[in-house]
């Protein structure tokens, strides 16, 4: 089986219309990859459009207030993704702008990994480097039918080792483009249809009814519950209070409500005790209601959040406020947005 020439064949005729497929550039082809990173195309393709008509030069994004870095990025989550792409533009602007052309040295960029440096390498350079993505690992454990784990240094070594022996040494972008499309819109995670499969009578899992089973992902991660009691502060001139994460948070930069911390659901009579609500509050005098008897989970990667807002209305005006207007103009995480969106509709 001529796996390489197999799959490009497959490729020419289904792949998708794209228009990072349509250009050289590494800035845009690097935007791309760090956009669809945990995202979907269809979700993905409206921001890589609108960064690319806000930030069209490496220059652009380097120079720009991460405060609109973060708000143009708003509602795709994994913030550090942006972060980290700003930084590494800077990196390449403090380097008299040049990008830098291979594999070794796109490595030294922050937050580019493996996968992302071996795509920018080929598509934007034509080197002879394999990418492995999750849709790699799905292809080539399901076709060679290995159940080596893909999350454990053995399992990483030994896809690596395979995608570099089945690169098209002579195409490696289209490759690489070919094996990630495949796995996108052919050998999906689920239900795969294999009757229209090119490779199904090599396929191992189709022919053993493996296909379910592969790729094998050892579940290491157990989730940490947090619970936070977010303060909705309103004053008599309908402004509010948000709060920036630090930099050692997984939302670090975005805006939020203040919160409380808590085990679990709080009574109003805890929420008033609390130490912060007191300085927070002042000498206000306050209503306080909660918005959600029923917590709003927001699911991440290794913890859940379990969300309750609480109405704060004050008598008189705080220090630090800012207006409905101003608060929605910031960059928030998913969390806000939703509620922001709800609880000030049509205001």
């Amino acid at each position: 089986m001529n796996f390489s020439q197999q799959l490009i064949d497959w490729y020419t005729v289904n792949k998708r219309s794209l228009p990072w497929r349509d250009t050289k550039n590494p800035y845009f082809i690097w935007l791309s990859e760090v956009i669809l990173q945990q995202t979907r195309v269809q979700q993905g393709l409206p921001y890589y459009k609108s960064f690319v008509k806000k930030f069209p030069s490496v220059e652009n994004l380097a120079h720009a207030p991460q405060d609109e870095v973060l708000k143009l990025w708003q509602g795709l989550g994994y913030y550090s993704r942006a972060r980290n792409l700003q930084t590494a533009a800077m990196q390449i602007v403090d380097n008299n702008s040049k990008f830098p052309d291979n594999y070794k040295d796109l490595l030294q960029l922050k937050g580019v990994g493996e996968y992302t440096a071996a795509a920018i390498a080929s598509f934007a350079f034509g080197e002879s480097v394999a990418v492995v993505d999750g849709n790699v690992y799905r292809v080539l454990s399901r076709i060679y039918g290995i159940a080596t784990p893909i999350n454990v240094p053995a399992g990483v070594k030994e896809f690596k080792s395979l995608a570099g022996k089945l690169l098209d040494q002579h195409d490696p972008a289209t490759y690489n483009q070919a094996i990630m499309e495949f796995g996108a819109i052919q050998c999906v995670p689920k239900s795969p249809d294999c009757s229209v499969c090119p490779f199904q009578s090599n396929c191992i899992a189709y022919q053993e009814q493996r296909v379910k089973e592969l790729p094998v992902k050892l579940k290491k991660t157990k989730v940490k519950n947090l619970f936070h009691h977010y303060l909705v502060i309103q004053t008599p001139s309908k402004k509010t209070v948000l709060h920036q994460r630090d930099n050692s948070s997984i939302w670090a930069g975005l805006f939020e409500f203040p919160y409380i911390e808590a085990q679990g659901a709080l009574l109003p009579q805890e929420i008033i005790e609390e130490k912060f609500f007191k300085e927070l509050v002042g000498e206000s005098r306050f209503r306080e209601s909660v918005y959600n008897q029923q917590p709003i989970i927001h699911k991440l990667s290794h913890r859940k959040v379990h969300a309750y807002f609480w109405i704060i209305e004050l008598d008189q005006e705080l220090n630090d406020t800012l207006s409905i207007e101003d608060a929605r103009a910031k960059p928030v995480h998913v969390l806000m947005e939703r509620f922001m969106k709800e609880f000030w509709q049509g205001k």
